[in-house]
């Protein structure tokens, strides 16, 4: 949807990607790697993006070996925080996710079983020390699961840890005190299926 509105689909992604990762740098092939996209239409997209002062080139990381052959060559780029465009790009692509994963959570809940529960935590809530992103508990279809979830993941540019857990097992791992159920349950969460009542 969002990708009319900024006249190309590689450059919407790249830029929500570089929002999902204020803090680093990438060079030109890491971006075609983590988007599936054409080196040329990175760099055009770049050049672009540099130019309107949202994304910035920068040196490279200090964990890159500089003794390798071409790694003074390459060009860094990650996202300019002190850009006047960034508050607003940044808000807009927030709502934009937002409804990215109400697709796909709809997408799960349509085709993947009869879910009874699903927590969106970790990188969907914003808790990087949460060791999952998605809890999903019901009768799932592993193999759909699977093909939803990698199809999203190709689309955003990083992957989605998650956990499927039978209705039982759900309970039983709660009843016995797992620290791993009792972790997502405490970190910051959103319920988009709540049938446990839990």
């Amino acid at each position: 949807m969002l990708e009319h509105l900024f006249g190309s689909k590689t450059r919407y992604r790249l830029l929500r990607f570089f929002f999902h990762n204020t803090d680093t740098s990438f060079f030109v092939r890491e971006l075609t790697r983590a988007l599936d996209v054409q080196i040329n239409a990175i760099r055009r997209e770049l050049e672009l993006l540099v130019k309107s002062t949202l994304v910035e080139e920068t040196d490279a990381p200090g964990h890159v070996d500089q003794s390798k052959a071409g790694a003074s060559l390459r060009k860094y780029y990650r996202l300019n925080l002190g850009s006047l465009m960034y508050p607003e790009m940044q808000a807009l692509l927030m709502k934009a996710q937002l409804l990215d994963e109400q697709v796909f959570v709809d997408s799960i809940r349509e085709s993947c079983g009869d879910i009874k529960l699903m927590l969106l935590t970790g990188r969907f809530a914003g808790e990087k020390d949460v060791q999952t992103d998605m809890l999903i508990v019901g009768d799932i279809k592993s193999r759909t699961l699977e093909k939803v979830i990698a199809l999203y993941e190709k689309d955003i540019g990083f992957s989605i840890r998650y956990t499927t857990l039978t209705a039982d097992e759900l309970y039983e791992r709660r009843h016995m005190m797992d620290k791993f159920i009792y972790s997502i349950f405490e970190a910051k969460h959103m319920r988009v299926v709540d049938e446990l009542d839990m």
